[in-house]
C-alpha cells in the first residue's frame, strides 16, 4: 500500500494533467497562498490555511507544437503547351472551385481534336465494313482496337482543348500568380500540381510540379513556369507533433485546445490524422506529425504562424480532489486534517490519480468538506535543512522542485516532511 501510495505522488508523467471546472479555485488559491508565505521576507511563522475539497472534470492531455496552415492549398500549372493570350484573376482575388484563371491559344489544340474526330469516324466506317462483308474474325477484331484506339485519341484531344482554360481546382483566394500575357507555358510531361491538406483527416496530395520550359539556341527558357497557387480561406489545420512517448495515446477524433501566436482566445480543433513514421524535431529527438483540424471557419488565423496545442486523451467528471499538499501519510495510510466544527480532526483517507498540484480522493471526504494545509516556513528559517539549496531532485512530487522546509511532521510519500508530529524535514527531494 505505501509503494502504491509512493508511486501515485511520483507518477505526474509524461503528460499536463489539467484541472478544470469546480476543483480550480482551490487548488489556485491553495498554490498562491503557499507560494506567498514561502517567500515572504518578514514570515517568521507558519501559517495553515483552509480549502474545500471539490468535484469537477479533470483532463490529461499531450502537448503538440506547430504552425497553423490552411485547410486546403492548390499549386496549379498549365497541363497543355502553349500560348497565354487571356489572364481572367491577380493574385489577391477569391475564386470559386471551377473559376476561369488564365487561357493559352487553343489553336492547334482544336485543330487536333478536329483530326482526330475524324479519325474515329474513318475507324468506325471501316469496322461496319467489314462486319457487312463477312470479313475474318482476325480482321473485325483489328478493326474493332482501331476504333477502340482511334476513341482514346479523341478523348485525350478534347481534354486537351478543356485544359487549355486553367481553372481553380478549390476555393480560396489567390496568393501567387506566375502568368502573364505572352508567356510561354506547359510542359511536354503535362503534370499539374497537387491539392494539398484537405477535409478533416489528414493532408495529402503531390507537390508543385512546375511545367517544363523550352530553350533556344543561348540556353535561355522561353517559357515560364506558369504556377498559381491558391490556399482556402476561414478554414484552417495546425500541422504539430508529439512526443515519440506521447503519441501511442493519441488518436483520431480527440478533441484538443490550440493557443495560436498573436491570437488572445483559446482555439479548439479535433485530431484529423497522426502520422506512423517517426520525424527527428530540431533538437534531435524522435516526434511524430499530428494534424489537427480548426473546429469552424476563422478569419484571424494565418498560414504559418506558430501554434501550441493541448491534446485531451483521458476526461473524468465528478472527480472529487484536494490540494495535494492538504495529504500526510503514515505508514501505508493517507490521512488529512479535516475541519470540524472549528476543529481539525485527523481523518483517513484513501487517494486516487495524482493530477498536477492535485490529488483525487476516493474515500474519506465529501465535496464541501474543508481540510487544513499547515503552513510553510521560508528555508533557512531556523529549521533543519540547507536554505539556499534552490532545486532537490528525487523524492517528494515530480521529482525536481524547489526545496521547501515543512514545520512540524510526519513523513509525507515520497520522502518530504509533512506536519503532524517528528522533525522537520524538506519537502522535494532533500539534498
Amino acid at each position: 500500500m505505501r509503494k502504491r501510495l509512493t508511486e501515485r505522488w511520483r507518477r505526474l508523467g509524461r503528460t499536463a494533467r489539467i484541472l478544470l471546472a469546480a476543483g480550480v479555485a482551490a487548488a489556485v488559491i491553495g498554490g498562491g497562498a503557499g507560494a506567498w508565505a514561502l517567500t515572504r521576507e518578514d514570515t517568521a511563522q507558519s501559517q495553515a490555511m483552509q480549502v474545500q475539497a471539490t468535484s469537477g472534470t479533470m483532463k490529461e492531455t499531450v502537448a503538440a507544437s506547430g504552425t497553423v496552415e490552411a485547410a486546403e492549398s492548390a499549386d496549379l500549372t498549365f497541363e497543355v503547351s502553349g500560348t497565354v493570350t487571356k489572364i481572367f484573376v491577380a493574385e489577391g482575388d477569391t475564386v470559386k472551385k471551377g473559376d476561369a484563371l488564365a487561357r493559352v491559344d487553343d489553336t492547334t489544340l482544336v485543330a487536333t481534336r478536329t483530326a482526330a474526330e475524324s479519325a474515329v469516324t474513318a475507324a468506325q466506317e471501316q469496322l461496319a465494313a467489314s462486319e457487312s462483308s463477312g470479313a475474318s474474325d482476325l480482321q473485325i477484331a483489328s478493326d474493332e482496337a482501331a476504333v477502340a484506339a482511334a476513341e482514346a485519341n479523341l478523348d485525350s484531344a478534347r481534354q486537351a482543348v478543356e485544359d487549355a482554360v486553367l481553372r481553380a481546382t478549390i476555393s480560396g483566394t489567390v496568393t501567387a500568380f506566375d502568368v502573364a500575357v505572352g508567356d510561354v507555358v506547359g510542359s511536354s510531361a503535362g503534370s499539374s500540381a497537387g491539392t494539398s491538406g484537405s477535409s478533416p483527416g489528414g493532408s495529402g496530395g503531390s507537390g508543385p510540379s512546375t511545367g517544363g520550359t523550352s530553350g533556344d539556341a543561348n540556353g535561355e527558357s522561353s517559357a515560364s513556369a506558369g504556377t498559381v497557387s491558391i490556399v482556402s480561406v476561414g478554414n484552417h489545420l495546425v500541422e504539430a507533433t508529439v512526443s515519440a512517448d506521447d503519441a501511442a495515446t493519441v488518436k483520431k477524433g480527440l478533441q484538443a485546445t490550440i493557443t495560436v501566436n498573436g491570437v488572445d482566445e483559446d482555439v479548439f480543433g479535433t485530431v484529423a490524422s497522426v502520422g506512423k513514421v517517426a520525424e527527428t524535431s530540431s533538437s534531435g529527438a524522435a516526434v511524430f506529425p499530428v494534424t489537427i483540424a480548426v473546429t469552424g471557419e476563422r478569419d484571424d488565423l494565418y498560414p504559418g504562424t506558430s501554434a501550441t496545442a493541448a491534446i485531451t486523451v483521458k476526461q473524468r467528471d465528478d472527480v472529487l480532489s484536494v490540494p495535494s499538499a492538504a495529504i500526510t501519510a503514515e505508514g501505508d495510510q493517507a490521512y488529512v486534517q479535516k475541519v470540524v466544527d472549528g476543529k481539525t480532526v485527523k481523518t483517513a483517507v484513501s487517494i486516487g490519480e495524482v493530477y498536477g498540484t492535485t490529488t483525487e480522493i476516493t474515500d474519506g471526504l465529501a465535496d464541501g468538506d474543508t481540510v487544513e494545509i499547515e503552513g510553510f516556513t521560508r528555508p533557512g528559517g531556523g529549521t533543519s535543512g540547507s536554505g539556499n539549496q534552490e532545486r532537490g531532485r528525487g523524492g517528494g512530487f515530480g521529482g525536481e522542485g524547489q526545496t521547501r522546509q515543512m514545520p512540524g511532521g510526519g513523513q509525507r510519500p515520497g520522502g518530504g516532511q509533512m506536519p503532524g508530529g517528528g522533525a522537520p524535514g524538506q519537502m522535494g527531494g532533500g539534498q
